[in-house]
C-alpha cells in the first residue's frame, strides 16, 4: 500500500506525463422527474390564476408596507425585499420554462418522426392498392360483362320461347288429327315436325279423306 502512495506520488512529480484530472463527485437528479416538475410550474405560471395571484400578492405587500404603522413595516419604500423576490423569482422561472420548452420540442420531433413514419407507410398501401386495383381491371377486362351475359340469357329466353310455342302447336295439331299408326310394331306415334319425321299417309286413308 505505502508502496503504491510513493508510485503515484512520483508519477505526479513527473514533468513529462499529464497530470489525471481530478473528478468533483456532483450530485445526480433524475432528469425525467426533474423535467416533469419543471413543465408543472410553467404550466402554472403561464395561466390567468398565477398573474391574478401575484398581483394580489405584490398590491398587499405595497399596500402593507405603505400603510401599516412603521413598525410594522418589514420592506418599507423603495421595496428592496419585494425587488430582491421578483428578481428570484425571474431568474428561476426563465431556465425553468426553458427546460420545459425543450422536453416539448423533444416531444414534438418524435411525434413529427412518428407521423413521417405513418404517412410512408400509408403511401406504400396506397400504392399496392392502385397496383392491384389496375391488376383488376386488367383481368375484368378479359371477362364476360353483366350485359353481354344479360343479352346472352334473353336471346336463350326467347329461342326457349319459341320453341316451346312450336311444341305447344304440333301437339295441338296431333290432337286434332287423331293417332296414328306407324311402324312395324304398330305403335301409335304422333308426327313430329321438328325431329324432321313424315309419315306417309295409306291411299285406304287419302280416299276416305277424299
Amino acid at each position: 500500500m505505502a508502496d503504491q502512495r510513493r508510485a503515484d506520488q512520483r508519477r505526479s512529480e513527473r514533468l513529462d506525463q499529464p497530470r489525471e484530472p481530478r473528478r468533483l463527485k456532483l450530485p445526480r437528479f433524475d432528469p425525467e422527474a426533474f423535467g416533469r416538475w419543471s413543465e408543472g410550474i410553467a404550466r402554472g405560471m403561464g395561466t390567468a390564476n398565477f398573474i391574478v395571484y401575484m398581483t394580489v400578492v405584490i398590491a398587499a405587500w405595497f399596500l402593507w408596507n405603505t400603510l401599516a404603522p412603521a413598525s410594522l413595516r418589514f420592506d418599507p419604500y423603495t421595496f428592496t425585499f419585494l425587488t430582491l423576490v421578483l428578481s428570484l423569482q425571474a431568474s428561476y422561472a426563465a431556465p425553468l420554462i426553458l427546460l420545459a420548452q425543450n422536453r416539448q420540442t423533444d416531444r414534438d420531433r418524435v411525434a413529427l418522426e412518428e407521423d413521417r413514419r405513418r404517412a410512408t407507410m400509408q403511401k406504400a398501401d396506397t400504392e399496392y392498392l392502385a397496383r392491384e386495383v389496375a391488376a383488376l381491371r386488367i383481368a375484368l377486362g378479359e371477362v364476360a360483362t353483366r350485359d353481354f351475359l344479360r343479352s346472352e340469357l334473353a336471346r336463350l329466353a326467347e329461342e326457349m320461347d319459341e320453341a316451346a310455342t312450336r311444341r305447344q302447336r304440333l301437339e295441338r295439331r296431333h290432337q286434332t288429327r287423331g293417332p296414328r299408326r306407324t311402324g312395324a310394331e304398330g305403335l301409335d306415334e304422333p308426327r313430329d315436325e321438328l325431329d324432321g319425321d313424315h309419315p306417309r299417309e295409306s291411299g285406304s286413308s287419302r280416299s276416305s279423306e277424299g
